[in-house]
């Protein structure tokens, strides 16, 4: 349920309803709004009487939210989230593009990625420094080390860097160096971590799980908000069907959709989504055309030698060239790059 405020409502009597929630056992959570101030309700197991709350000073209405997942619905919040990274806004007008290697390799490479992708337009670098990769003996990243290089990158070229927790073992460490912590697709249901990241407050990029609907991917984000961290952006990278042409199949249907069902920024994976370079500033495109808050593309300076997806990186001549094509078209949907 959502207790919509009236517009004076005063703080005084925003308390009397977050007592009153708590009182019947139920979780509040303030969602300050432009034009209102409203109160979501989780905990309860069915329907809640509106009148448990209209009949109290300063509210307007009591409405039931049909979705399962509440605090991320639009039902909820129909403005728009702006998520602040660092300075940086995701979700707004303007589309966020970050960049970088798929992992930190050495000083050299992540610094001459950074500084190659901040030349081109990209406000954000990505890079992993622990890497969950399906086979034992390939490259696991740089753990810590890898993390300082990410740092020191950022200290020269101004980037905010965005970076994978794979555990809650090193949750805390990623978060210290990270802006924003990113959640890959294989722990999209890992939920003990997606708690923690709630109680955190650090900004979080939640990639969609290869196999995942978009309810259960909304139930994830529903995790860490509901935890207390209301600052997430939702990231498609490609899902798993029968098609192998590719590395997985980009579901640019899920941009609009998504976009109809929740507040939260969607930023979109092609490098991922598709899995071959040639065909990534396509996808790229399409992407912005479909409504995309922002993109994350892996780059790096010598694709043919990275230790980790060198058939999807860009090298730094081919994401200046994506980033020309994607300002055309972010110019034809009327949003700045």
């Amino acid at each position: 349920m959502l207790v919509v405020m009236k517009p004076n409502a005063t703080e005084a009597q925003v308390d009397a309803v977050v007592e009153r929630i708590r009182s019947l056992g139920f979780s509040p959570h303030a969602i300050p709004g432009a034009q209102r101030t409203a109160i979501g309700i989780t905990g309860n197991k069915g329907g809640l009487d509106p009148a448990l709350f209209e009949s109290l000073p300063g509210v307007r209405e009591a409405i039931r939210v049909s979705q399962p997942f509440k605090l991320v619905s639009r039902e909820v919040k129909e403005e728009d989230t702006v998520l602040d990274v660092s300075g940086v806004a995701i979700g707004g007008r303007r589309l966020v593009v970050m960049a970088g290697p798929c992992s930190v390799e050495s000083r050299e490479q992540v610094l001459e990625a950074a500084r190659a992708v901040k030349a081109a337009g990209a406000t954000m670098l990505r890079g992993g420094a622990y890497k969950p990769r399906t086979s034992p003996y390939e490259f696991q990243g740089m753990a810590e080390d890898g993390l300082k290089l990410l740092a020191l990158a950022r200290e020269e070229t101004g980037l905010r860097i965005v970076t994978e927790a794979m555990d809650l073992e090193t949750l805390a460490m990623v978060a210290d160096y990270a802006d924003m912590v990113q959640i890959g697709a294989r722990n999209m249901q890992n939920f003990s971590l997606l708690k923690q990241l709630g109680r955190i407050g650090k900004p979080v990029l939640l990639k969609r799980g290869p196999s995942a609907t978009i309810k259960e991917w909304l139930m994830a984000a529903e995790y860490v908000v509901a935890h207390g961290n209301g600052q997430v952006a939702l990231c498609e990278r490609g899902i798993r069907t029968f098609e192998t042409a590719t590395r997985n199949t980009l579901d640019l249907n899920a941009v609009p959709v998504l976009k109809s069902l929740t507040h939260l920024p969607v930023i979109v994976d092609p490098s991922h989504g598709i899995g071959l370079r040639a065909h990534v500033p396509a996808m790229a495109r399409a992407a912005v055309a479909a409504g995309a808050d922002g993109l994350i593309i892996e780059v790096h300076p010598c694709p043919e030698k990275a230790l980790s997806d060198g058939q999807q990186s860009l090298t730094p001549e081919e994401f200046a060239g994506l980033m020309a094509q994607v300002r055309i078209i972010a110019g034809a949907v009327d949003r700045p790059v």
